[in-house]
């Protein structure tokens, strides 16, 4: 993969179907002030988006985080990071791919459920399945057409909607409390979620410690602009934004009319062909990284005789996310994903000053401050982490257990 192959991953990782809700969601929380909350949150994503370039910039093996944490902290530590990834992928797959047969009823609504419902999830997984087994340059091509695919229809939302602002729909927003505008930089924290998937297939591309780094940053500063671009759309073109549940397909039927709405109803679909292409590509990665070390039955490490893909890894991965959503019982697990990230984020940017003490050699990106920025990282995530309900907490403990015990049934049999 070459550098905007990573670059892709990144834009295809962070936006999903969130920001086609999340406008009105942020406005109802600030008003006009949420433009400063993307703002706020963007600094606050920078930090940590900084602390994985220069982590990333030391490895070229695949795992990405769960390198990372093995390396820094030691291998049963890895272990956690990797199977809480991994496990993050499967139920975010699970629950975008949910989405996808409910946006696409909009066009044919006879696929919104029952038995086409159920065939077409199949043959989406079963497309993508044989996409990640043909290879990383198939995955990669793949990916980069959904990117165009998915920033397309949003830079025409966005353009168009610079042409119909109406200054008034700026003005008179009351100054939110502490609460209120620290819960939209919050909301919107968890949508610039997703970059790190770009680090994990490492080992598959040209030149990782260079290219990862500026993949990173090209592809968050992307998201940034889009994101901001977009509330100022929805804010200047839609009196009634914090009381609409389509905050974008509302605006554009308002200044584009039906063709408006279709518009954004095929964005959102390529933006969810996207995440969940990368989504599998990270997922079986993962799996195939921690059986290579034998942290996991070294069977999942077995490679394609034609192909060079981690056939086995992938062929898990995506059976598992097929068996989920179907039979829906991943609500459960969702509360997972957004956790175990936010252990991700924690752990790297604690792995930034650790690996600068500990591998001698210099980073090929290397962070200015010492290690002011990877703090400031540990300090959004703290904050973020604070707000974990007991719920979540007792999910994160389940599977770390369940992951340990398949840790140490794999060392007994494979070691």
């Amino acid at each position: 993969m070459r550098r905007y192959d990573l670059a892709a991953i990144v834009i295809n990782g962070v936006i999903g179907a969130g920001i086609f809700g999340l406008p009105s969601k942020v406005f109802a929380l600030a008003g006009t002030y949420s433009l400063i909350s993307f703002v706020v949150c963007a600094i606050c994503v920078a930090f940590i988006v900084l602390s994985f370039a220069e982590v990333a910039s030391r490895f070229s093996e695949t795992g990405g985080p769960y390198v990372f944490a093995r390396e820094s902290y030691g291998p049963i530590t890895g272990f956690v990071v990797g199977w809480l990834v991994w496990l993050a992928r499967v139920t975010a797959f699970s629950a975008n791919c949910i989405l996808l047969p409910e946006y696409l009823g909009f066009f044919f609504p006879s696929l919104a459920s029952g038995l086409p419902r159920a065939l077409l999830i199949t043959a989406l997984v079963a497309t993508l399945t044989a996409v990640n087994v043909r290879g990383v340059r198939a995955v990669a091509d793949t990916g980069n057409f959904l990117a165009v695919a998915k920033l397309v229809p949003l830079v025409a939302f966005v353009i168009a909607g610079f042409f119909f602002l109406d200054p008034k729909n700026f003005a008179g927003s009351p100054i939110p409390g502490y609460h209120a505008f620290s819960q939209s930089v919050l909301l919107l924290l968890y949508a610039f979620t997703g970059f790190e998937m770009a680090v994990i297939p490492a080992g598959e591309s040209r030149n990782p410690q260079r290219d990862l780094p500026i993949a990173l940053l090209a592809g968050m500063a992307t998201v940034v602009a889009v994101y901001l671009s977009i509330q100022v759309v929805c804010i200047g073109t839609l009196p009634g934004l914090a009381n609409t549940q389509r905050p974008l397909a509302d605006a554009a039927a308002k200044f584009l009319g039906t063709r408006g709405a279709l518009l954004i109803t095929a964005g959102i679909l390529f933006s969810l062909g996207g995440n969940l292409n990368v989504l599998i590509l990270s997922a079986s990665r993962m799996i195939y990284a921690m059986a290579e070390r034998r942290d996991l039955p070294s069977p999942l490490a077995a490679i394609h005789p034609r192909f060079r893909t981690p056939a086995a890894a992938v062929l898990l991965t995506t059976a598992i996310m097929l068996i989920l959503t179907l039979s829906g019982t991943f609500v459960y697990l969702v509360t997972l994903s957004v956790l175990s990230r936010l252990i991700t984020y924690l752990l790297t940017c604690g792995a930034a000053p650790i690996l600068r003490y500990r591998l001698k050699t210099a980073a090929k990106f290397h962070l200015p401050g010492g290690a002011l920025i990877p703090t400031a990282g540990i300090v959004v995530i703290l904050w973020l982490l604070s707000n974990v309900s007991l719920r979540e907490a007792v999910a994160i403990l389940i599977a770390t257990l369940v992951g340990l015990a398949t840790y140490w049934l794999s060392k007994r049999r494979y070691s």
